[in-house]
């Protein structure tokens, strides 16, 4: 088991959630990919999107629908800074995960989260389990409840 398998695990299991991590026949490095080995529709796969804050210098994770795009000018207003494009030195370096990968869950370190509220609308929905091979489902309240994040309107 990868070691950012085990970080996804680790943090589920340190949060009650009891969930079974999937590991799916093909990459799921999309949302299209990931829906179609899970058997689910395209928005109930949470996408890990992450932005360079400008000013910040940090990383921020957008948790959007798999169907939906990230407005820049929109996430850039709700988290007060101009946002750029992540390399992917400072995804793995903020988060641990390989683009493909990224997990909402399971980060080395602590990163500044907002959800889709499209993602609010399905009882499950799917996630990256830090590989692009592995996904668990959760629920959208403990979604939230694990990544702390802030549910706000910034989608095209």
């Amino acid at each position: 088991m990868s070691k950012s398998l085990k970080r996804v695990s680790a943090a589920l299991a340190d949060a009650g959630i009891e969930v079974e991590i999937v590991q799916t026949g093909a990459q799921t490095r999309t949302a299209a990919q990931a829906a179609a080995e899970v058997g689910c529709t395209v928005d109930q796969i949470a996408k890990s999107i992450i932005f360079k804050g400008e000013d910040s210098g940090k990383a921020v994770l957008f948790l959007t629908a798999g169907g939906n795009q990230v407005d820049t000018a929109k996430a850039s207003a709700v988290t007060g800074e101009p946002l750029g494009k992540a390399d992917a030195a400072l995804i793995r370096a903020q988060t641990g995960f390989a683009i493909g990968g990224v997990s909402p869950v399971g980060h080395l370190n602590p990163i500044r989260a907002f959800v889709d509220p499209r993602l609010r609308e399905f009882d499950t929905i799917w996630a990256a389990a830090g590989t692009p091979h592995h996904v668990f489902a959760l629920t959208p309240d403990d979604l939230l409840r694990l990544t702390d994040a802030e549910v706000c309107d910034f989608v095209a």
